[in-house]
């Protein structure tokens, strides 16, 4: 009875993790209150306390989970050079430009996070350091500290590229994937020593 319910608690706390980061991520963080989150998750309000003590309390968590997942959803492993290609190229796409619910959390929720209080930058921070890092691995396995800010400089680059595009009309945006996915691919190839895709490198719409 007792794992029963432990198991329950764990799937609820689950579908309000996976609700909230997907509406958090399409209405924003203001923009989204906790009846909307728990009627999302198929929840009455009063489920919520039972699993986080504020909505500051779930933003943090949901921050910390979405990045922490995001490579799973992916499908892809950031610790290979095959794996990292397959992420840009994934990243700077069209589908993942028009998914903005289902996509990357950074370039969804950056604003969001920057004003959010310090758990939920600290639980961002951590998470991101951790997705990083496997490319850092790639990068520089002698210098970690050196390879961590190339590879955070290099996700910066493909976060930003995404943000405008989702701000443009969509012929602007589709010029600015196609440059911006061949320029982050080559900035990786130089980051690996010269290491390139098997026939990632492309410059024709996705």
């Amino acid at each position: 009875m007792t794992r029963y319910a432990e198991d329950h608690k764990a799937a609820t706390r689950r579908r309000i993790l996976d609700a909230a980061g997907e509406r958090f991520k399409r209405d924003g963080v203001d923009g989204s209150g906790i009846a909307a989150v728990m009627a999302d998750a198929g929840l009455t309000n009063g489920a919520f306390y039972a699993h986080f003590d504020s909505k500051d309390d779930l933003v943090a968590h949901v921050v910390a989970d979405q990045v922490r997942h995001q490579n799973e959803r992916a499908g892809v492993d950031l610790g290979t050079p095959d794996g990292l290609f397959a992420f840009i190229e994934d990243y700077l796409s069209r589908e993942h430009r028009d998914s903005v619910a289902g996509g990357c959390p950074s370039a969804a929720l950056l604003l969001d996070v920057s004003r959010g209080s310090a758990a939920t930058r600290r639980a961002y921070g951590e998470e991101l350091v951790v997705m990083v890092d496997a490319m850092a691995a790639l990068v520089d396995p002698e210098d970690p500290e050196g390879g961590r800010i190339a590879a955070m400089s290099l996700f910066a680059a493909m976060v930003g590229i995404l943000q405008l595009a989702r701000a443009l009309p969509d012929d602007l945006a589709d010029e600015l994937l196609v440059r911006g996915r061949h320029d982050v691919l080559r900035q990786a190839e130089q980051l690996l020593g010269g290491r390139t895709p098997h026939d990632n490198l492309r410059m024709e719409h996705s």
